[in-house]
């Protein structure tokens, strides 16, 4: 038998790897869902805006989210994380994607550069993410961290430009409502554990 002829084409590695993205306003507890749904076995790649701003913040860089270049390389960080990501499994769960990064450039009032204008045209033309995006409502408070500096009021205005940019590019939305984290970490697994088409 020729290997050629039973290796999976690109298309077909594409199509049964299923990645789905957890989005919302800061604070809302995506990343305690992304650490419960790994405990659950779950791939999951972690939010690249934390990583930029830590690492620039660790590099004696107060507020980096300020500088021209922020946006780009969130967007560049995604695409290293979700190409490096393993194929091992069938799903991934992402923290945020380059749809966020889209919010955000809207939410900071940057325009879209280039570099995220083309990462959307690719994971777009490529199918990369699910069409279902789990959408983690306010837990009804936003506490301030280091790389988190946003009032309540704030990330409620950011929550809905998160909600317009992912409607506006066609996705369904799952909302998962305020609640205990075991409770919203189950609905997220209740939907990505049903067979893939």
């Amino acid at each position: 038998m020729d290997l050629l002829t039973t290796l999976p084409t690109t298309h077909e590695r594409q199509s049964s790897m299923r990645r789905y993205v957890l989005t919302g306003t800061p604070g809302a507890g995506k990343t305690s869902i992304l650490r419960c749904l790994a405990e659950y076995g779950y791939e999951v790649v972690e939010e690249a805006a934390t990583a930029v701003i830590a690492r620039a913040q660790s590099q004696g860089e107060d507020e980096p989210w300020t500088r021209a270049s922020f946006i780009d390389e969130v967007v560049d960080l995604q695409k290293q994380r979700q190409l490096g990501a393993s194929a091992a499994g069938s799903v991934q769960v992402f923290d945020r994607s380059p749809f966020c990064t889209h919010a955000l450039a809207d939410y900071l009032g940057r325009p879209v550069s280039p570099a995220l204008t083309a990462e959307i045209e690719r994971i777009t033309a490529e199918e990369v993410y699910e069409r279902q995006v789990f959408f983690i409502r306010s837990l009804g408070f936003c506490e301030p961290t280091r790389a988190r500096r946003i009032s309540f009021q704030e990330s409620l205005a950011f929550e809905k430009i998160h909600e317009q940019s992912y409607r506006a590019f066609g996705f369904e939305l799952i909302d998962i409502p305020a609640g205990d984290l075991a409770g919203r970490a189950a609905a997220v697994s209740a939907v990505i554990a049903r067979p893939g088409p």
